[in-house]
């Protein structure tokens, strides 16, 4: 039976990869990726050389079926998504539901991620989070699916890009303008931000005349309770 681990990897900064996950890489037969540039990136920094296979969302099953058949053969698959961890809006839980029906080894790397990231450093608190991924890019069900999460007690986390993250913030402060909410933007990165406040502050804040630019997370405070 062969191995397959699925390895997090950093959501910006390099040196957040963890020392089990740069030995995983080095002693796998091959490294399964999101994005093979992406990953090869990471690779060149650590000085780590490996046949490198493409295993992406938008052709999961031809992806599964490559790993599944060296998988059979005895070796040991690191998969990485882009960044962050593997399965978490990202590509990676099919394999590993497809390796373990198959009687292989499926272990986790646990590691780098931006919805941890977001929650530790918002200051909110709570005994629960609700994790949502991105919200859809059609406004009506955008809206729709805002105003369900936020009629709940739970804090919530959406991931948003760039182009969107005015029409997120803009639903938000739809709903209800004075809910805090806590944007985290390039998180690990060079111009890492966290903005905690009002909702409607939040959206003026985002609203300038440039359009934001980076990688954005949003947590928002779950609904008082009555």
């Amino acid at each position: 039976m062969g191995k397959l681990c699925l390895v997090a990897t950093p959501i910006g900064n390099l040196g957040d990869i963890s020392l089990r996950a740069l030995e995983t890489l080095r002693t796998a037969d091959f490294v399964a990726c999101e994005d093979t540039r992406h990953t090869l990136k990471l690779l060149t920094h650590y000085e780590i050389r490996k046949p490198l296979l493409s295993f992406h969302a938008n052709d999961e099953e031809r992806g599964a079926a490559r790993i599944l058949g060296l998988l059979a053969e005895g070796k040991t698959i690191a998969y990485c998504s882009d960044a962050g961890t593997p399965g978490i809006s990202d590509p990676g839980a099919l394999i590993a539901r497809r390796a373990r029906e198959a009687g292989h080894e499926v272990t986790s790397l646990p590691g780098s991620s931006a919805f941890a990231a977001l929650v530790s450093a918002s200051g909110f608190g709570g005994r629960s989070f609700l994790f949502d991924g991105f919200p859809s890019p059609k406004p009506g069900k955008r809206r729709s699916r805002v105003e369900e999460l936020m009629s709940r007690e739970e804090s919530f986390v959406l991931y948003e890009s760039p182009h969107r993250i005015r029409k997120l913030l803009a639903d938000v402060a739809a709903v209800d303008p004075g809910r805090r909410v806590c944007v985290g933007r390039e998180m690990t990165k060079l111009h890492e931000e966290f903005a905690v406040g009002r909702a409607d502050e939040l959206l003026e804040r985002f609203s300038g005349a440039e359009e934001p630019r980076g990688e954005f997370a949003v947590l928002v405070a779950g609904a008082e309770k009555a």
